[in-house]
């Protein structure tokens, strides 16, 4: 039975103290369980167990790092795979890491054989290292991993890639690929080998989708309207949840170089139009180089989740259970998770406040899971009392979106110039792209663009393309098809997720099971190389930088002189 939404309510606003006894550890901070051991400890005098002989022999076998919402995006599309695995996980939320290999890897009445469970990466690494030296030493051990997934939090990216290049193993990092230059420099330096032996991918999961595949052909295959000349993208994040993730969850502060939501957000928007407007269409000789930018500039701004827009009525209340206008604000916390979500059954995004709130809601009802919810909501701190250390550390989902410590741009928008070249056998003509990223719009992370070329103009919005040529004077429309409900509720990216889960998965095979070289598999499956990543992610850096100082980049002069300033920082380490 519902409670009643302003009597019960009012009342839990008022005694949310006293549920603290129904909440677990893993609810109140991110529950590291230290003690968790990977089901069979590798030592001279240890026979590790193989596993029964099964399909699963034969499948490729990869491990998620970090199981969150971007570890289940990809472990959904590989495990639905005939010929791949989710074999293992590593993460630091036991509930997290339970309910992941439940429903991925042993099953939900099975157990974890050896190598399956970890309690976090550095784990799994010490004992895949130690697997590998017995098993060059001759003894019988479980079976490796062929690929790895890493999914954790971004500023974890950097560690976690440079300890696991010597394991010389296919990887997926999820965006952004660093969160700093110098780190993606870094991350390039130690997995570039000559000449490449394994699968490098980063989740820049927009190329992927079926309907920007489409829209690609359509635009440099079919040439549906002649050369391109202009572009305006726009990422609307949605209202709720630029408020949820960028204004009191993970991603609410900037990096130390001052970075913020364009590269947390948008690096794979960057990516997309680079995709577009720099890289050569399929099939061309790959000795024509990308066609790269002249400038980029930017120009954003913090307007709307700071102090002095904060409603008179709210007063100095920090939080929603405590605020008097907390029913006619439309960033309610209360509204936001309970009304919209827990009310109604929608539990997806509740998990990113209460780990295992699904499981409370199917095993004791809706009032145990709404205690467990508003208990969550309630804490809060003082500014000037409680150290930053601790504010920094964690979400604050239930704190008001005017008080919170959040210091990234809620409005910005990036603009591209492109030179003409026709020095190229391409010919290509100057263009010009800007992209918009804004916060408060209805529309939740559902791309939209106009496209203007010589011959015609064509937008898109994820799920409907339509051009119209100016030579014939007629419009074509074409609708794609809608992802799976799973992926749409989890926000998929169009398809974009599995997309480049099955890409990646692709191009392993082909270099372990068909004998293709890893520099070809990567150009016909994955389609970008990291270098391209990389330069992707280097174009935000540019942009911030350009909205921090107010200037123009120029682009050729910048990324040279970079670079070669990583280079020399990090001999100097």
């Amino acid at each position: 039975m519902l409670l009643d939404p302003l009597g019960d309510r009012l009342s839990l606003r008022k005694h949310t103290a006293k549920f603290q006894h129904w909440i677990s550890p893993q609810n109140q901070e991110l529950y590291v369980d230290s003690s968790i051991q990977p089901h069979t400890t590798i030592s001279e005098s240890t026979t590790m167990p193989l596993l029964e002989t099964s399909a699963m022999d034969e499948r490729l076998r990869f491990i998620v790092i970090g199981a969150g919402q971007r570890g289940v995006s990809y472990a959904n599309p590989v495990s639905q795979m005939p010929n791949a695995a989710i074999y293992a996980v590593a993460e630091p939320v036991n509930f997290r890491r339970q309910h992941f290999g439940k429903t991925y890897i042993w099953g939900r009445d099975g157990k974890p054989s050896a190598g399956q469970e970890f309690s976090d990466w550095k784990q799994w690494l010490a004992w895949e290292i130690e697997r590998r030296e017995l098993e060059r030493s001759g003894k019988t051990v479980p079976p490796g991993v062929d690929g790895v997934f890493v999914c954790t939090l971004d500023s974890m990216h950097v560690e976690i890639m440079l300890a696991i290049a010597p394991l010389n193993i296919h990887v997926l990092c999820e965006k952004p690929l660093a969160t700093s230059l110098a780190d993606c420099v870094s991350i390039l330096r130690a997995f570039s080998r000559n000449p490449q032996e394994k699968i490098f991918s980063v989740g820049h999961v927009l190329r992927y989708s079926p309907h920007n595949q489409l829209l690609r052909r359509l635009l440099l295959t079919d040439r549906v309207i002649g050369d391109i000349l202009s572009v305006e993208h726009t990422e609307p994040v949605g209202w709720w949840h630029f408020a949820h993730s960028y204004t009191r969850g993970p991603w609410r502060r900037a990096t130390d170089n001052k970075d913020g939501s364009l590269l947390t957000k948008s690096c794979h928007d960057i990516d997309f139009l680079l995709w577009l407007l720099s890289q050569t269409p399929d099939g061309t000789d790959k000795e024509i180089s990308a066609h790269l930018p002249k400038t980029i500039t930017s120009t954003g701004a913090l307007n709307q989740f700071k102090r002095s827009r904060k409603p008179n009525r709210a007063g100095e209340a920090t939080n929603c259970l405590t605020c008097p206008y907390e029913r006619d604000c439309q960033y309610s916390a209360i509204k936001i998770y309970d009304d919209a979500r827990l009310a109604v059954g929608h539990t997806h995004w509740l998990n990113h406040v209460v780990h295992d709130i699904e499981d409370t809601l199917q095993l004791s009802g809706v009032d145990a899971a709404r205690r467990s919810l508003y208990a969550n909501l309630e804490r809060d701190y003082i500014k000037g009392v409680t150290p930053d250390g601790e504010i920094a550390k964690r979400p604050w989902y239930g704190r008001c979106v005017y008080e919170s410590d959040n210091n990234v741009c809620d409005d910005q928008v990036v603009t591209i110039k492109w030179d003409e070249d026709n020095q190229s056998p391409l010919d290509r003509p100057g263009k010009l792209a800007t992209l918009h990223m804004v916060a408060n719009t209805e529309k939740e992370c559902e791309r939209r663009g106009i496209i203007y070329g010589s011959h015609g103009e064509l937008s898109y919005n994820g799920k409907t393309i339509r051009y119209f040529d100016f030579v014939q004077g007629q419009e074509t429309v074409i609708e794609t098809p809608d992802a799976p409900e799973f992926e749409q509720k989890i926000k998929s990216h169009g398809g974009g997720d599995r997309g480049l889960a099955t890409a990646f998965v692709s191009a392993v095979e082909a270099v372990e099971r068909k004998g293709i070289e890893a520099e070809e598999a990567q150009r016909q499956f994955v389609g970008c190389t990291l270098e391209d990543a990389v330069r992707a992610h280097a174009v935000v850096f540019a942009a911030e930088e350009a909205r921090r100082d107010e200037k123009v980049i120029q682009w050729k002069t910048w990324w040279e002189t970079k670079r070669l300033q990583c280079e020399i920082e990090s001999q100097a380490v």
